[in-house]
């Protein structure tokens, strides 16, 4: 019998439980939207198990194709360098598909809404609400492109502004937009975080709103999140990709 690739989500984990139980929440409605496929869970550092030991388990089970699923929005080191380097790791008699990270995608976009809804805004005062699209930040510059193109696309769906922040490694911060935002004159600044689960970076998202008058949860399990997951899923087994270690 045929039996469809495992797919392994490769989370970075975080010394923050908050962050393991979020990801292991999106797994859940994973599974839930497509019973029929495997699902495993590994982290890259601080919890377990690791993606090291989900590959070795998979392996002496007989498993034989697996689809790696970066847990990540956009393409930064740990897509580019970390991840790679592990699945290069991985037993010899594994196939491994590396799918593509999460962003962008519309549905991110949604789940962004939808989080921002879920604070008791309303789309009709999307033409007077200044947002901030708080990222954790990086250093590359392709994935800060991508958080900086993502804040343009969300801006011409009617909110008054956007800006993109970030809590690391580049500017400008969440406090310094929501103050620009007031500057301009928005009769309502909201927070969006565009991180996937909470942990140090959020954190400190959560700080730099305190000058917003909204602040929007993680994105965490939205359905929306779990739904780019199955279609990079999809997406993997297309015979275009390259896949590592075969």
């Amino acid at each position: 019998m045929h039996r469809k690739p495992v797919l392994l989500v490769i989370a970075h984990g975080s010394r923050d439980p908050r962050h393991a139980a979020t990801v292991h929440a999106l797994v859940r409605r994973v599974r839930s939207r497509r019973p029929g496929l495997r699902v495993e869970t590994g982290f890259l550092d601080f919890n377990l198990p690791s993606v090291q030991g989900v590959l070795e388990s998979l392996a002496a089970e007989g498993v034989q194709d697996v689809v790696a699923l970066p847990l990540l929005l956009t393409r930064a080191f740990h897509a580019k360098a970390d991840i790679p380097a592990v699945l290069r790791d991985a037993p010899p008699r594994l196939r491994i598909r590396q799918a593509e990270v999460l962003g962008p995608s519309p549905l991110l976009l949604r789940a962004l809404e939808r989080r921002l809804y879920e604070t008791g805004l309303t789309p009709a005062e999307k033409s007077s609400t200044g947002i901030v699209l708080a990222s954790a930040g990086s250093s590359d510059p392709e994935a800060i492109a991508v958080i900086e193109d993502l804040a343009r696309a969300w801006w011409h769906t009617g909110w008054r502004a956007v800006r993109p922040a970030f809590a690391s490694a580049a500017l400008p911060r969440t406090e310094d937009a929501v103050r620009e935002l007031r500057a301009l004159g928005c009769a309502r600044v909201a927070v969006a975080p565009y991180v996937l689960a909470p942990g140090f970076l959020p954190d400190r998202i959560a700080r730099g709103a305190a000058e917003a008058d909204v602040l929007a949860d993680v994105l965490g399990p939205a359905p929306e999140v779990a739904r780019v997951l199955l279609e990079r899923y999809d997406a993997a087994l297309t015979p275009a990709l390259v896949t590592v270690g075969a």
